[in-house]
């Protein structure tokens, strides 16, 4: 486990930095730790927008009473040192001692304060320490109107910790809240910043290490913490790489997909294409018997099973290939462009005891027979793949305002893995264990990038599933490598130009950055 990986609530962090006060670590050390690396980070940061802001030396802090207060503080007393134009906009009538005796130094330097708005010069940057974590009331009244206020600025502003007035937990906005352009999360990640009603307050995230003992975080959270961040190093891990040199497409899995029907054959092409760049040994496609030569054409390598159909074009039953049954595969994905007239497949499928891939018309056809009696039947791996539309038709009593309660809530009910879809991917297993996706990009907002998914997820399953590796890791992996595609094609293209056939073309890419 690495510190980018793990996620705290405020009552965890609180936790975990009393242990590291109580064991001797001054307050005021740590906060002059904390807030050299905050001036450090801003620094290089300002270099990057010379471009915009030329001279960008004029730098207004905003001061809360607490400790990100005295953050704050320290940061202004770092910055005029090192040469910068700095102000304190500070309108709070009681400070904490710490940030008090911070808040006097700055004075005695010549520092300018102020605690009114229309008071306050002009700046090229702010820095937000108003209020750090563990903020769970609304912000109201004269302090509501700041915030507004800098908001309306249109300046770039770099919150501490995170942004004032979002709640640590949910990402909730607590009235009103700053909308940062960055942020320095201190020590750990906070749960709040990885929720997506936050995205639009945080801006671009970023890490302050200020070396947290391990020992401590461990004390607190436990050996394996039960919220993760997805990072490279879980992909590195996870991977089936490097290969045997003597292996052979047999032991490199066996995928069946089952998918697409005559209205949706596009469906069955993506998620195809999906599972060719998992690197997949052998690759079986399932589809209604007019669509297999449309198959054929983009997947020549696949064996493409082509099915009796129903009068509407769906798959009416399978006809595997002769001494072929479904556990002759590693694993199944199973869904894409079905519709909802192959509800005998889906049933049949869950019926298996091969490990299993649930998607879009499978989801939708789950949560009519009946989402948690159906899959609790299941004695074998299962992943359902939900955008938050199938996720509340799969789960209609499930608030999923926070997400991570969500997924856990709905892993524990099934007993499946379920990746929520979305600008940050929540991944449970049944036992409650969490992994997120902190990175995305709304290029993936295209019909049929969830096809591509629940093929590079199905290929990735096959190869691992009879290795020692958790299935919600494999999960995982999947969707971080599904998301850095579209990060790297939004790149080259624009968001506007990553569609999902494009993005299957840029998943063997991503790899060649590991």
């Amino acid at each position: 486990m690495t510190k980018e990986q793990v996620i705290v609530t405020a009552a965890q962090m609180r936790d975990i930095e009393g242990r590291i006060f109580a064991a001797g670590m001054p307050v005021a050390a740590l906060m002059e730790k904390v807030a050299g690396l905050i001036s450090d980070s801003f620094a290089r940061r300002r270099q990057r927008l010379q471009a915009i802001i030329p001279q960008g030396q004029r730098v207004g802090i905003l001061v809360g009473p607490g400790h990100n207060g005295g953050d704050a503080l320290v940061v202004a007393r770092e910055l005029h040192f090192r040469g910068y134009q700095v102000w304190i906009y500070q309108p709070f009538p009681k400070l904490k001692e710490l940030t008090s005796q911070h808040f006097q130094y700055a004075q005695s330097l010549g520092i300018p304060c102020f605690q009114e708005l229309d008071k306050l010069p002009n700046c090229d940057f702010l820095i937000d320490g108003l209020f750090g974590f563990g903020l769970e009331r609304e912000i109201t009244d004269t302090f509501a109107a700041a915030i507004n206020y800098f908001n309306d600025w249109n300046k770039p502003i770099f919150s501490i910790d995170l942004p004032s007035g979002l709640h640590t937990d949910t990402g909730e906005v607590l009235g009103t809240a700053i909308r940062a352009t960055h942020t320095f999360c201190l020590g750990l990640w906070k749960q709040g910043l990885l929720q997506e009603q936050a995205l639009e307050y945080i801006g671009q995230a970023e890490l302050i290490d200020f070396d947290i003992p391990l020992a401590d975080i461990h004390a607190v959270l436990g050996e394996v913490p039960k919220i993760k961040r997805i990072t490279k190093t879980t992909v590195i891990q996870t991977l089936p790489l490097p290969r045997s040199p003597i292996t052979h497409k047999y032991k490199a899995g066996h995928l069946l997909l089952i998918c697409g029907s005559k209205r949706y054959a596009g469906g069955a092409i993506l998620t195809g294409l999906g599972a060719r760049a998992s690197g997949i040994g052998m690759l079986s496609i399932a589809v209604p018997e007019s669509i297999k030569p449309l198959l054929v054409s983009h997947l020549p390598e696949a064996l493409i099973i082509g099915c009796p159909e129903t009068e509407t074009g769906a798959i009416s039953n399978l006809e595997l290939p002769e001494k072929t049954d479904l556990s002759s595969f590693t694993a199944i994905a199973c869904g894409p462009g079905l519709t909802k007239d192959a509800t005998p497949i889906v049933e049949q499928v869950i019926n298996s005891e091969v490990p299993l891939i649930l998607d879009a018309d499978a989801l939708n056809i789950v949560a009519q027979l009946g989402t948690i009696s159906t899959l609790q039947k299941r004695q074998t791996t299962t992943v359902l793949t939900p955008h938050t539309g199938e996720f509340h038709r799969l789960f209609p009593d499930i608030n999923y305002t926070d997400r991570v309660k969500a997924v856990q809530t709905a892993a524990s009910q099934t007993g499946a893995v379920v990746l929520l879809k979305g600008a940050r991917t929540a991944i449970s297993n049944p036992q409650g264990v969490v992994w997120i996706n902190s990175e995305s990009t709304p290029a993936l907002a295209r019909g049929g990038s969830g096809d591509v998914l629940t093929g590079l997820m199905g290929g990735l399953l096959a190869q691992v599933v009879n290795k020692q590796v958790n299935i919600e890791d494999v999960v995982a992996t999947a969707a971080w490598w599904h998301s850095q595609a579209g990060i790297l094609a939004a790149a080259e293209r624009t968001e506007l130009g990553v569609d999902a056939f494009t993005l299957t073309q840029y998943l063997m890419r991503v790899l060649l950055d590991i």
